[in-house]
């Protein structure tokens, strides 16, 4: 039971999060373009990447599985928006504008790769140093 207490706390501070984020780049951007979800998906990536390889049997401060729970599928998982994403591209499809329902799954998927691939790095160099 504890595990989806953890899962449930983080799911809801991720949500809250995601919230802020979005209205936020919408306040900023405009709506134009997805910018929120894109630059939500990114850094969500990269934390997932950075805390998972971070606190991994053998990483450099291992943690047990309440506190990966709580980050990796409580908080990242509130706080990403694959859904969002998903929706926002047909959406885009669907008004006929395909060049940006093209860059904007483009960009998501290469950037949130990088993102992911940046936070394993950064904690492989740190266990290097």
């Amino acid at each position: 039971m504890g595990a989806y207490l953890w899962v449930a706390a983080g799911s809801a501070l991720g949500g809250m999060a995601r919230y802020w984020c979005s209205v936020a780049a919408v306040e900023r951007y405009g709506e134009t373009f997805p910018w929120g979800t894109l630059g939500i998906n990114i850094l969500g990536s990269f934390v997932i990447g950075l805390f998972g390889a971070l606190t991994a049997a053998g990483g450099p401060l291992p943690a047990g599985p309440d506190a990966r729970l709580f980050v990796m599928v409580g908080l990242c998982g509130g706080y990403t928006t694959f859904s969002a994403f998903s929706l926002q591209t047909l959406t885009l499809m669907q008004a006929g504008d395909w060049l940006r329902a093209g860059l904007y799954v483009l960009l998501s998927v290469l950037l949130c790769l990088v993102a992911v691939w940046l936070g394993v790095a950064a904690i492989q160099t740190l266990k290097a140093a």
